[in-house]
């Protein structure tokens, strides 16, 4: 009786210490307008002439991550996948998005404002902005792309696109 009792004081100190765990990494709050958000370059995984901002969280971290992308007419990138799942919405504009390991533009599926992708971890994938559009993605950090040919990979050249 007394190990099945110490098993439950354990299991207990363990719960509330997770608990308070949980509870000193939540985020704070986020409320934002568009207009408050800061844009500036995309990371070096992407080609130049996209904006990036963070809405919140830290994608270079474990834990959720809220980023928007923001792309002219004819933006790519090509076929690449991700380590977590990703969830994409479409802010504004018109967003094309294929599976598989190569870019075939006869095989996207256009993504008007209002859109949504998931793409579970390791889903090969492309995406080409069809006018200038916007998407915000949301995930599990740490947020990485990885080309599946590397040559396509701006990180692999001398200076990116």
């Amino acid at each position: 009786m007394r190990r099945i009792l110490a098993g439950i004081g354990v299991a207990h100190m363990l719960m509330v210490g997770a608990a308070v765990a949980q509870e000193a990494k939540a985020p704070s709050e986020v409320v934002v307008t568009a207009a408050e958000l800061e844009w500036g370059e995309p990371p070096p995984a992407f080609e130049k002439g996209a904006s990036f901002t963070v809405v919140s969280g830290d994608p270079g971290k474990a834990g959720i991550f809220v980023v928007r992308l923001k792309m002219p007419a004819g933006y790519k990138v090509a076929a690449h996948w991700h380590p977590t799942d990703e969830h994409v919405t479409v802010v504004s504009g018109t967003f094309a998005i294929g599976i598989g390991e190569t870019f075939n533009k006869s095989t996207m599926k256009e993504l008007p404002a209002g859109g949504y992708a998931f793409l579970p971890a390791e889903t090969r994938h492309f995406v080409m902005a069809t006018t200038a559009t916007t998407v915000q993605i949301e995930g599990p950090g740490p947020f990485a792309l990885t080309y599946v040919n590397p040559a396509d990979d701006p990180r692999q050249r001398s200076s990116r696109r």
